[in-house]
């Protein structure tokens, strides 16, 4: 009896000391396996089985991308004026195996690897140069990092400057450099704007001028094709009043001829013409002889008739 329990309990033991020592692996992650202190293997996902007191996980690696935001930094330019840089590195463990025996406490190696590579880099611009190339800071810090630690089994994907910090002194000297310039700006921007204010009156006069020129010579070309037009008509209509005339006097003539009118009665029309003529102010007047005779022979029979 005794010793079936002993069984069963030896059993029950095995049982417990083989589900501790299955293992699952999640996504993502890798185990470090070792056998008697010795590197063995690497689990991947899955499910594995280690030896009992032979076999032990020495490392759990994540194989997620990894992001270390390091503490501001002194850094010198090359005009010796120092700085505070904070970085951010993005990483992922390519190889579990060198990331476990390739370095001791990685990423403290690579916080201490990223302060020198920053200075080196740092230490070859001038301020300005500096503030404004991130771009250039950032590529060359990121291709120094990833060649350094590719033994250590990790890929730099990208490393990216935070915050440059000048000192104060700097600052203030850049803020009012900066308010400078931008006054100077405003400057520009408004004799600019004045300049192209009073170009476009300068136009606006220079069209009212034109216009006002065009319509006063259409005016005077109207003026003119008036006046024209008036002269044209009043030589009309004189050339028309004498045209009248001249009918009038035709047919008075043609009617002195109808009528057979001899030389007295031409005499004596000649006679009223002279009456009409010493109406006006001539001081001498000539009379010819043939209307002398027509006066004399009028005054005859005027007295023969009283």
């Amino acid at each position: 009896m005794s010793s079936s329990w002993l069984l069963i309990a030896f059993l029950v033991f095995l049982l417990i000391l083989l589900i501790k020592n299955i293992r699952i692996v999640p996504q993502a992650q890798c185990y470090i396996l070792e056998r008697l202190g010795a590197y063995q293997a690497t689990w991947e996902v899955g499910l594995h089985v280690k030896i009992p007191l032979v076999d032990k996980v020495a490392n759990k690696v994540s194989m997620k991308e990894n992001v270390i935001d390091f503490d501001p930094q002194p850094v010198i330019t090359k005009d010796n004026v120092t700085m505070q840089i904070d970085t951010v590195v993005y990483y992922a463990i390519t190889d579990p195996k060198l990331f476990t025996y390739g370095v001791d406490r990685p990423i403290s190696a690579i916080e201490n690897l990223t302060a020198t590579t920053l200075r080196n880099i740092i230490g070859e611009l001038e301020l300005d140069e500096t503030l404004t190339s991130r771009d250039l800071i950032n590529t060359k810090m990121r291709s120094i990092l990833d060649e350094a630690t590719d033994p250590w089994g990790i890929k730099v994907n990208r490393v990216e400057v935070k915050n440059i910090l000048p000192p104060e002194d700097i600052q203030n000297a850049m803020e009012k450099q900066m308010r400078a310039e931008r006054e100077r700006r405003e400057s520009i921007l408004r004799a600019e704007g004045e300049k192209k204010s009073a170009v476009l009156l300068a136009e606006g006069r220079k069209e009212a001028a034109i216009l006002d020129a065009e319509a006063g010579k259409q005016a005077a070309i109207l003026t003119a094709e008036a006046a024209k037009e008036a002269a044209i008509r009043e030589a009309e209509g004189e050339a028309e009043a004498i045209m009248q005339v001249q009918q009038a006097t035709a047919k008075g003539l043609a009617m002195l001829k109808q009528a057979a009118a001899d030389d007295a009665v031409v005499k004596l029309k000649s006679l009223e013409a002279l009456a009409k003529v010493a109406d006006g102010q001539s001081t001498k007047i000539i009379i010819p002889s043939e209307i002398q005779n027509l006066a004399g022979l009028v005054t005859s029979l005027k007295e023969v008739s009283n």
